[in-house]
């Protein structure tokens, strides 16, 4: 990402001034519209829920795994032997399922990050051609810039614009 922005800094900076004098650019706070495109909001929220759902699971078979553990405390050494198979079984059931819900969850994550960075991207590009922008950048791409160029809110109502619908 640095050496993009330093790339098109050098090409700004060493290209005549009047190439860029018909040309229109803006900037967007990316990290802003992705925490406020209803989209995201209603994914977190989903995601949340599972994660929770997945926790109770976990916590549930977590509570089988030390009442077995606490009734293995109280047998004969015999005893123990017969049911530490079982046991064994039961704490390696528990951290495959914990591993998979897991796994899961960062799967559905991703996913769904992609999703909203393709929804932001092309809200983006519509406002730009509609406007005219030649380019538009990240915000955090910059030292300093005035917020007459920044289209944030505008790709933000688009967004949410077509999210609703």
């Amino acid at each position: 990402m640095r050496k993009v922005a330093i790339i098109l800094l050098a090409a700004f900076l060493l290209c005549p001034m009047g190439a860029y004098a018909a040309d229109k650019f803006a900037y967007v706070d990316l990290s802003r519209v992705f925490s406020e495109y209803g989209k995201t909001k209603e994914y977190d929220k989903n995601l949340t829920e599972k994660q929770n759902s997945y926790r109770s699971e976990i916590d549930k078979k977590t509570n089988e795994v030390k009442q077995l553990q606490d009734k293995m405390n109280i047998l004969s050494e015999k005893e123990k032997d017969a049911k530490k198979s079982e046991f064994e079984s039961k704490v390696k059931g528990l951290q495959d399922f914990e591993r998979q819900k897991l796994t899961d969850l960062r799967k559905e994550q991703d996913e769904k990050m992609k999703e909203i960075f393709k929804d932001i991207e092309d809200a983006v590009k519509q406002h730009a051609e509609k406007e005219g922008y030649t380019l538009v950048f990240n915000d955090r791409v910059f030292v300093y810039q005035t917020k007459n160029m920044d289209i944030t809110d505008k790709v933000i109502a688009i967004l949410n614009a077509k999210y609703k619908k």
